[in-house]
């Protein structure tokens, strides 16, 4: 889905204060959402990361490092 960015700052410039205020709040949200799901994705990939590394084998070798 293609936004056509001058028709949405357009918008913007036409809303009441109360409005742009709750429009602002709302692109907080929405940058605060995808940062905790790039997050989300580096924490589930550190987890199955560390999945390949606990191991007897390699458990042993460290204990002797």
């Amino acid at each position: 889905m293609s936004v056509n960015r001058n028709e949405l700052k357009r918008m913007i410039d036409n809303i009441p204060e109360q409005d742009a205020l709750e429009v602002l709040d709302f692109i907080g949200y929405l940058n605060m959402k995808r940062e905790r799901e790039a997050l989300d994705n580096l924490e589930q990939a550190s987890i199955t990361s560390m999945d390949f590394w606990d191991n007897s084998i390699d458990d042993e070798v460290w204990n002797n490092v």
